[in-house]
């Protein structure tokens, strides 16, 4: 999959990642306080090098997150020069958590799309076997006992 581009153009899914940013910034935070150069190595290195991030995108995002109050940031000296190290707080966890349910059900809503009309792919197989919910639906990711396993956010 390394060889993929999702434009021939040349843009790697720059739009992608511009939403997912904030995101993908809080949940490389959780582990660890991180300075921004850190942060967006950390993002390639998790991603397979597939998500590379500009200076002028991730800062202005860290820096956002920082006025939100979503992450904090302190600067430190290391090797005679200044740099600012940002530590996830406790409303970066809520919103990241927050943010991971928002991606899990539209991943789960952009999946369910690509793979067809659930009328004629209802996810139990060849077999048309019994589905494991108590309404009879087709099983599909998301779902539990008939209902959606998280709300639908507002997009």
């Amino acid at each position: 999959m390394k060889d993929f581009h999702p434009n021939p153009d040349g843009d790697s899914g720059r739009e992608l990642l511009k939403g997912s940013t904030p995101t993908l910034i809080l949940a490389v935070l959780r582990d660890q306080p991180r300075h921004g150069y850190a942060i967006a190595r950390e993002i390639e290195r998790r991603s397979g090098d597939r998500l590379r991030f500009k200076e002028g995108t991730l800062y202005p995002a860290l820096h956002a997150l920082e006025r939100e109050g979503l992450i904090a940031g302190e600067w430190r000296q290391e090797g005679g020069r200044g740099r600012k190290d940002y530590s996830l707080t406790p409303a970066g966890q809520v919103a990241l958590d927050h943010h991971v349910r928002r991606w899990e059900w539209f991943s789960q809503a952009v999946h369910s799309v690509l793979q067809g009309d659930p009328d004629h792919h209802d996810g139990r197989g060849e077999s048309g076997g019994k589905s494991e919910h108590d309404d009879g639906a087709p099983s599909r990711p998301g779902r539990t006992a008939g209902r959606p396993l998280f709300p639908e956010p507002a997009l």
